[in-house]
């Protein structure tokens, strides 16, 4: 499918003459798409090699069978009609923030740990920086959007790795069924030679396409309640492949669980009632939990129906 130009920005032209262009492409990537990829980045690619490398020798070493065997007890390799409730997807969860729990999960080597523990620090860095870049295109002070996802023990910040074998019948199977992510700024180290991303543009999937050493980033539904609907969380699936296996590192840079979200005020207009509600994050997540794979706007609208609670917004 056709990417009609999928935005790519080049990090390191921030810092010359390129700078005006480089942030009216990252507003241009906000408003109109909900997602684009990093390159120049500052993450060193030799070390993003070493994270590939490591997770792929994880998944062949740790994972692969175990899928394998879970595919055969359920049937998955011979399913003739559409499966509506499971995604092809192997995946285990790293949390680093607000604290790590990298030394608990079994099966991961030492190098593995001090790998992608490093790896965590540097997108921390990075999506810090984005936020920023952010605030700048939205007339926001900086550092607003780093506080409002603060709460009382600083962000939450988790990876997800995922791998997605080959699958026989990828048109009944998704590797992932349509979502948008519920929380903050998305970073995705994905596989440069298997595709399968794509993302909902103007009522077409496209692809969004691998290229190596990038980052993808994607805005959720966090971002959209935080800019009153100026960004918006963006649906997207990964398509199962029947050949090769893709590898995804997606790192949520989330707002704390006792943050309270709430449209910035300064980009709520007089005269219009707040579009989205005021929450705790949490409360959004053990809903989103449930309903993870269905539209977002009744989410938003079944906290503006409890929103009474909350009392009034601050406008300061």
């Amino acid at each position: 499918m056709e990417n009609f130009n999928f935005p790519v920005i080049s990090l390191d032209k921030l810092n010359g003459d390129e700078r005006k262009a480089t942030m009216e492409k990252i507003k241009d990537a906000c408003e109109n798409w909900g997602f684009f990829e990093l390159v120049n980045h500052g993450i060193p690619h030799d070390f993003m090699d070493t994270v590939e490398r490591l997770t792929k020798e994880h998944y062949r070493k740790c994972m692969e069978e175990r899928f394998k065997e879970l595919v055969a007890s359920k049937g998955l390799d011979a399913v003739q009609t559409e499966v509506k409730d499971m995604d092809w997807e192997s995946t285990f969860h790293l949390r680093h923030l607000p604290e790590s729990n990298i030394s608990e999960i079994p099966d991961l080597t030492d190098e593995y740990r001090k790998v992608m523990k490093e790896f965590a620090l540097k997108l921390e860095k990075l999506a810090e920086e984005l936020l920023d870049l952010l605030c700048e295109n939205l007339g926001l002070e900086k550092g607003y959007l780093k506080k409002a996802f603060y709460g009382s023990r600083g962000p939450t910040f988790g990876t997800k790795v995922a791998n997605y074998p080959p699958c026989p019948n990828p048109e009944l199977v998704k590797g992932l069924r349509p979502h948008t992510d519920a929380g903050g700024i998305i970073l995705l180290f994905q596989d440069d030679k298997v595709s399968g991303l794509q993302m909902l543009k103007d009522g077409q999937w496209i692809d969004v396409p691998p290229m190596r050493h990038s980052i993808v980033v994607n805005l959720g539904d966090q971002l959209e309640v935080i800019t009153n609907g100026k960004y918006k969380s963006v649906e997207h699936r990964v398509i199962a492949q029947t050949d090769g296996t893709r590898m995804s590192i997606a790192s949520f840079f989330n707002p704390g669980s006792d943050a309270v979200i709430y449209p910035a005020p300064a980009l709520v207009e007089k005269e219009k009632s707040d579009e989205y509600p005021k929450f705790v994050f949490e409360d959004y997540m053990n809903l989103y939990a449930r309903l993870k794979f269905q539209a977002k706007e009744p989410r938003f609208e079944a906290f503006k129906a409890s929103n009474v609670n909350l009392g009034p917004i601050p406008t300061a």
